[in-house]
């Protein structure tokens, strides 16, 4: 069974960091894209940052390149989301999600909720003022 578990919920106050990481297992990791999501009270769940772990292509949203980094350990089936500069703008809940790239095509990693088809359990990272 595909399994996705994210880890690194915490609070934080604002300008902090704080680093999530997700662990995969139950597929072929290198065939498939691994995204973090979000998801605030009273907000649809978005796109944060999304990976295709066998070449390194990357998607970020507007509001937190420059903030935050996603990286995998293909050899640890991991991926990682290195966040800085954090503001309470990104207090939600996080979730770790994957896809495999047939699904995505030319479009990998892809970044809508809805093109991820395996979803672990979210951690919540909150930003203080």
């Amino acid at each position: 069974d595909v399994q996705l578990q994210a880890f690194g919920a915490g609070l934080v106050q604002a300008g902090g960091s704080l680093g999530l990481s997700c662990q995969a297992s139950g597929f072929t990791f290198d065939d498939y894209a691994i995204g973090w999501f979000r998801q605030a009270p009273g907000k649809e769940r978005e796109g944060v940052s999304c990976i295709s772990s066998s070449d390194g292509i990357t998607y970020y949203a507007d509001s937190v390149k420059g903030r935050f980094t996603i990286s995998s350990d293909n050899a640890k089936n991991t991926v990682y989301l290195q966040m800085n500069s954090l503001n309470p703008e990104d207090t939600a809940v996080y979730y770790c999600a994957a896809t495999p790239y047939y699904k995505l095509g030319y479009a990998r990693p892809g970044y809508r909720p809805y093109e991820y088809d395996y979803w672990g359990q979210g951690t919540l990272v909150t930003v203080s003022s």
